[in-house]
């Protein structure tokens, strides 16, 4: 893309940006970078509706990285409650007690710094560091990477994912201004969450269709097949059913379980097997002896 029409896109994207974003937790002044780090841990797979809610409970109980690390593990798993694949629950205790032990409480503001973080992949390293602390880093989503897809490159939805070229394409079109930069990643990602949605994308409101500058919407919304994932199995009847069952009990009692009574939460006896020795494996239960279980 010339240098001229990124300017353009940039400033399509973050003008609608400035007009339409959400009033998330998360963007408003003074929000901590602890914050922040807690916030992405939630948003994995979690929708924002859900862990809005959870946040804030999240946060009064510990507004800062030692707050949660002077904890047992346990309770984080326990104050997780229904957000879902619990196991980011752990790893974002393992998280506050090495930003406590390595960095004095405080989050790193450096991509390599966080990365080196238990649990913090290259996106929510990028993410704390632009949306937290306002550095220049392009931060690549499964929203941005498909409006890229489609206004960029004029296809019907992004590829299989890869990041060198993901985050090469992102930062081609990041604004030199840093600040600008963060309002720029900030935008893309909105606008592929509100409009440039995955099954039913509201071209009429896009700001870059109404300017020309979709390269999928000039071609004529070409139907190239793309790849998807397959779908995941139902939840209903499932093991990760069995799972969360057995880790619902355990929250809910305030003492260490006997294996009778944790046996109940799951009728399949098989099934309940499973999700026991997989939730032992993963140290999201502890077995106190071969009776009786507990969270970390």
């Amino acid at each position: 893309m010339p240098e001229t029409d990124a300017e353009i896109f940039d400033g399509l994207v973050i003008d609608w940006f400035a007009d339409h974003a959400r009033d998330l937790p998360w963007r408003r002044p003074g929000f901590s970078a602890w914050g922040t780090l807690v916030s992405e841990f939630m948003l994995q797979q979690t929708p924002v509706v859900r862990v809005i809610p959870r946040l804030e409970e999240w946060l009064t109980r510990w507004p800062t990285p030692a707050a949660l690390a002077a904890e047992p593990a346990g309770e984080a798993v326990r104050a997780w409650q229904s957000l879902g694949y619990p196991r980011r629950a752990l790893w974002l205790h393992a998280c506050a007690v090495a930003i406590t032990e390595r960095y004095d409480g405080v989050v790193p503001n450096d991509v390599e710094a966080l990365r080196s973080l238990p649990g913090i992949g290259d996106y929510t390293a990028r993410a704390v560091a632009v949306f937290a602390y306002g550095g220049r880093h392009p931060v690549v989503d499964t929203n941005i990477r498909r409006v890229i897809a489609r206004a960029v490159d004029g296809l019907p939805d992004a590829p299989a994912p890869s990041a060198r070229r993901d985050l090469a394409a992102m930062d081609a079109l990041l604004p030199a201004d840093v600040e600008a930069s963060t309002r720029f990643n900030a935008g893309m990602m909105e606008l592929g969450a509100l409009v440039c949605t995955a099954r039913s994308p509201k071209c009429e409101l896009c700001p870059l269709a109404a300017a020309d500058a979709c390269a999928w919407r000039s071609a004529g919304y070409p139907s190239t097949e793309v790849p998807r994932k397959p779908k995941q199995k139902k939840y209903e009847g499932s093991d990760r059913q069995a799972r969360g069952a057995l880790l619902a009990l355990l929250r809910a009692t305030p003492h260490p379980v006997p294996a009778p009574h944790l046996a109940q939460a799951v009728t399949d006896p098989a099934q309940y097997g499973r999700a026991l020795t997989g939730l032992l494996a993963d140290g999201l239960i502890i077995a106190l002896d071969d009776d009786l279980f507990a969270l970390p």
